[in-house]
């Protein structure tokens, strides 16, 4: 029982700064859905780990507009996975 009682602590917190759960997520799936369905057929070509930044950036942008848009993590991860792909395209470039 202790551990539901943390775990609902936990999702009370997180409520404040990403909202409501069933909200986000439609968000973000439709943003998602808009990337990989879309009638551009280059989604299939990126590379793992371009196709998983671009679907956690728009798991983040649900995030900014279904919570607080000024929880700064949201932004500096929006960042970061950007930076990983770039990064990675430096590394194999230079």
């Amino acid at each position: 029982m202790s551990d539901n009682v943390n775990m609902n602590a936990i999702l009370a917190e997180r409520g404040k700064t990403h909202g409501k759960f069933e909200d986000h997520a439609k968000i973000s799936q439709d943003l998602k859905t808009i990337l990989h369905y879309s009638d551009n057929e280059k989604w299939e070509l990126l590379s793992n780990d371009q196709k998983e930044a671009l679907d956690m950036i728009a798991h983040k942008i649900a995030r900014i507009l279904n919570g607080n848009a000024n929880y700064v993590d949201h932004w500096a991860d929006i960042a970061g996975y950007s930076t990983l792909v770039a990064n990675r395209l430096t590394s194999e470039n230079s």
